[in-house]
């Protein structure tokens, strides 16, 4: 190939190289959120450089928990690619930065654990910020909700924090083992999960299911939802496939109980 040719790649190829699918770009393109540039006589897709940088701004904004609607308005203004994609590299050192600190207070926390050495719990939970999710919650919830959920947690003490912490872990990787074992979300077991998993958030303050009379069928189900489609969450119950068994499960649950 000489320089200055235009280098194009399939569907298949992009699909492996970002790590998705298929499936997945192919409903960009329905929803006009990323069209091939070009489409073969076979009626192959083909993807070019420019549809790549559009495609890397279109996953760092779902890393984000930004709905496709969401993404769409933004990636399609006019601001220059390079501009858009160097405050998406801010916002990636910030997390790189934070998830440094995490990583450091867990460390710190085995050593100590595994050497019988006293807890510090001013390092314990450096880097767990809940704050960074102040503006998501204020908007899907309301301020009210923010702060009825940041006081119930700063009132906590270490050893509480600690306790709750531990708790949605165990929560979460007894949700994982579930899924990758295949066990129906309608089972016992994962009927089990999910009657803790209802129980642990409606716990917690602020949210519309711990306020008296508040529809907690429809904050189950929709947190499903969120699961699914939020990579930030559907993480801690090992990714997609995961999360759409808590969803599954979580809907089951509401239906029959909420």
């Amino acid at each position: 190939m000489k320089e200055g040719d235009e280098v194009d790649w399939s569907i298949q190829e992009i699909a492996k190289l970002a790590g998705t699918t298929s499936r997945a770009l192919r409903h960009y393109d329905d929803i006009g959120l990323l069209a091939p540039s070009s489409i073969g006589a076979n009626g192959y897709r083909r993807y070019d450089g420019d549809a790549l940088v559009r495609l890397q701004r279109i996953l760092l904004l779902r890393e984000l928990g930004l709905g496709l609607p969401q993404i769409a308005e933004i990636v399609d203004r006019d601001t220059p690619q390079e501009d858009a994609l160097t405050s998406h590299l801010a916002w990636l050192r910030q997390e790189e930065t934070r998830l440094a600190r995490q990583i450091a207070s867990v460390e710190s926390t085995i050593q100590a654990l595994r050497g019988g050495e006293r807890l510090m719990a001013e390092n314990m939970f450096d880097g767990f910020d809940h704050t960074r999710y102040k503006d998501e919650v204020e908007e899907r919830w309301g301020a009210d909700a923010y702060a009825r959920g940041d006081a119930w947690w700063r009132g906590m003490s270490d050893d509480d924090k600690t306790a709750w912490q531990q708790r949605v872990s165990d929560l979460a990787a007894q949700w994982t083992a579930a899924a990758e074992r295949g066990i129906a979300p309608d089972g016992d077991e994962a009927q089990a999960l999910a009657a803790r998993h209802v129980d642990w958030v409606t716990g917690i303050p602020g949210t519309p299911a711990s306020v008296p009379g508040g529809d907690v069928k429809a904050y189950v189900m929709g947190l499903g939802e969120m699961y699914v489609a939020d990579p930030r969450f559907g993480a801690n119950y090992g990714g997609e496939v995961g999360a759409a068994f808590v969803r599954d499960a979580l809907r089951v649950y509401a239906e029959a109980n909420l």
